[in-house]
């Protein structure tokens, strides 16, 4: 039997009810149009008469008596004018028009007066950098219009521009650090110091895309972070420099914040950290969040070069080695280091040639963190003793392969004396507080894209992953949990992630105990 073809009606249905539905919303757009007057008298007579209700509630009773003989009064005066209803009627369409109107504010359709001043100001002073004198149609010049200029603007509440898109001629040498940098330094200037601000340069297009920069959150405090093993959150950056967010516990409440992780391990290209920063700017602080991050999969070697006792609440934690502060301690626990560093390249190697899978012993990850050691080493030498960071060696320069990570902190003025291998093997850099582009430059080995501020919180500062890009970083809030300036969450917040104490400390052995043991531990491996 064959099939019978549908209906027309069923077959362009949907385009008829479609088109019916335009037409019916043309119509009442149309007659909106066309009744809008009326509409509006309606408004507005309706807003009067709600008026008058609200006047007569108001109104005591002792003298709406009054109120209403004036009404009359009026009304009949109105009555018995020549044209008097008409002009009534007239005044009274003409009062409920004005007051039936749309009455919202319409916005503005461009700068005020203060705001085109200081764009006028900017463009004022890009005139010597963007301008030539061989240019026949200058884009810039004195006294010029800076709307050809200035493609996109916009301003925060204290009038203050937050992002600026601008043109500049394709002669201005963008591809040149030093040209760039005085661009960027008189922006800075004139757009209002105290912010920071990204720069982004399109040498293709010829713009520049300058944006003010948000705070970094502070209120990070130290907790457990969603990563894999191998991996370390150092801080959290912008958003749109990285593709990966953490959730994150603000008390009850979660957020997703972007982190900068950084990886360790056998596969990584940056299997060691060099911390810089002023006294006061977060490098304890970092230095022990990575040390509770650590301790989750692997074994740490702490050696305090201050002799602070920042790392106190470390001490006798399981995972937790030594945390050294004299001089013969840490060099005795420096010295286990590399000789454990080369214990396990060994069993590595003939695990290997044998065709076996690694022993167990040499798969824990072996941390070694060192605070300030040219402190130590201006001890050793004018004890007679050797220079800790030649005990470094061995351990970066072998370390991805032994499971073996370094993490130094050092402060600005002292980094002239750090050694050769610690300078190089430590690709990872951070770098906290106060701090100019030429020495953000010099640490990271390139400039950030960002302009840096003098006054920062504590543990504000950039981040560069080898030659990765140079990220703005804030790190998690992982103060001393003995300190008596310590908030009570923050103290909490530590001490909830510090391992079980496996050693009282007041068993502890001795400093010289320990480099006793590892003077014997280095001799029999070496023996071996």
């Amino acid at each position: 039997m064959a099939r019978r073809p549908l209906p027309r009606i069923l077959v362009n249905g949907n385009a008829q009810i479609a088109k019916s539905r335009e037409l019916a919303r043309t119509a009442a757009d149309s007659a909106t149009d066309v009744l809008h007057p009326l509409i509006t008298v309606t408004r507005g007579l309706r807003r009067l008469a709600a008026a008058g209700r609200r006047k007569w509630a108001a109104t005591p009773k002792d003298r709406r008596g009054p109120l209403l003989f004036l009404v009359a009064s009026v009304i009949l005066v109105v009555a018995l004018v020549p044209y008097g209803p008409l002009l009534a009627v007239i005044s009274l369409m003409a009062a409920a028009a004005w007051t039936g109107r749309e009455r919202t504010p319409s916005a503005p359709t461009g700068p005020d007066e203060a705001q085109t001043g200081r764009l006028q100001s900017l463009y004022e002073a890009l005139v010597p950098y963007f301008s030539a004198a061989e240019d026949p149609t200058p884009l810039y010049a004195h006294g010029g219009d800076w709307e050809k200029t200035f493609s996109s603007y916009e301003f925060d509440d204290d009038g203050r521009v937050s992002r600026l898109l601008i043109r500049y001629p394709a002669y201005f040498t963008d591809g040149e650090p030093d040209a760039r940098a005085r661009i960027e330094q008189l922006l800075h200037a004139k757009s209002g110091r105290g912010r920071e601000y990204h720069f982004e340069w399109d040498e293709e297009g010829n713009e520049l895309t300058v944006t003010v920069l948000p705070p970094l959150p502070t209120d990070i405090a130290a907790q457990r972070f969603v990563t894999a093993p191998g991996e370390t959150v150092l801080g959290f950056t912008d958003p749109a420099d990285v593709q990966r967010t953490l959730p994150l516990t603000y008390g009850e409440e979660q957020r997703d914040v972007p982190p900068v992780v950084w990886r360790t391990g056998v596969r990584s290209t940056e299997p060691h950290l060099l911390i810089a920063g002023e006294p006061g700017t977060g490098t304890t602080t970092l230095m022990r969040s990575i040390a509770l991050q650590a301790l989750q999969y692997g074994d740490v070697v702490i050696v305090d070069g201050g002799g602070t006792g920042e790392y106190a609440c470390l001490t006798g934690r399981d995972g937790v080695l030594a945390v050294e502060c004299g001089t013969a301690g840490a060099l005795g626990s420096l010295e286990w280091a590399a000789h454990e560093t080369e214990r396990r390249l060994i069993a590595a190697n003939r695990a290997l040639q044998s065709g076996h899978p690694a022993p167990d012993d040499i798969k824990n990850p072996l941390w070694i963190l060192v605070d300030r050691p040219t402190a130590l080493a201006h001890l050793a030498t004018a004890d007679g003793r050797t220079d800790p960071q030649s005990l470094l060696q061995v351990p970066l320069r072998h370390g991805r392969a032994a499971g073996v990570t370094v993490v130094v902190a050092e402060h600005f003025e002292h980094l002239d004396f750090l050694s050769d291998a610690v300078r190089q093997h430590t690709r990872a850099r951070v770098v906290l507080g106060p701090a100019s582009a030429g020495q953000l430059e010099m640490i990271l080995g390139a400039p950030p894209h960002t302009t840096p501020t003098r006054d920062v919180p504590p543990g504000r500062g950039y981040a560069r992953l080898g030659t990765g890009p140079v990220l703005r970083l804030q790190v998690p809030a992982t103060p001393d949990p003995y300190d008596d300036a310590t908030s009570e969450t923050h103290r909490r917040a530590v001490l909830g992630l510090l391992p079980e104490r496996t050693t009282p400390v007041d068993a502890e052995p001795a400093p010289s105990e320990v480099a006793g043991v590892a003077e014997i531990a280095g001799v029999a491996v070496a023996e071996g």
